[in-house]
């Protein structure tokens, strides 16, 4: 397995992430929605990895930075058949370990508070993310949990 920062040009990862935030607007109200589109994720302060397996693709997950020391983690996804096979944890291991190259200090995270996001939860929580208050733009929300990671 190989994690490659990705620029999103390729139709497998736009088809990957179109069915992620169609997973994300299923099971969370549209005010609490927070995944970000492709054209969301083609920022500059954006830094998109992709897991492959070979040929194929297996998961995402990206940063955002929000000031010269603090990044959101993003679009964290593995492919349904692949879930729970470690390719999360790989991947979470692996952009803590660019966030600290990059020069930042924290990272920090909104996710669901739905049962569905439990497993994501643990992860974080097993990586040292802990729960914290709302950050940048986001409002506290009964369908948001908000974590964050001193680097």
């Amino acid at each position: 397995m190989k994690i490659v920062v990705d620029d999103l040009s390729g139709p497998e990862i736009a088809g990957f992430l179109n069915e992620h935030v169609q997973q994300m607007q299923s099971i969370t109200p549209p005010e609490s929605k927070h995944a970000l589109d492709l054209d969301g994720l083609r920022k500059p302060e954006v830094t998109f990895w992709s897991v492959m397996d070979g040929d194929t693709l297996v998961g995402c997950g990206a940063i955002k930075r929000l000031d010269a020391g603090h990044a959101e983690l993003k679009s964290m996804r593995t492919t349904s058949t692949r879930k729970r096979s470690g390719i999360a944890s790989l991947l979470l291991e692996h952009i803590i370990t660019e966030a600290k190259r990059m020069g930042l200090t924290r990272l920090s995270l909104e996710t669901g508070t739905a049962e569905f996001f439990l497993p994501a939860r643990k992860l974080y929580e097993k990586s040292g993310f802990v729960h914290c208050e709302p950050f940048a733009d986001y409002q506290p929300d009964p369908n948001s949990t908000f974590m964050t990671k001193v680097l």
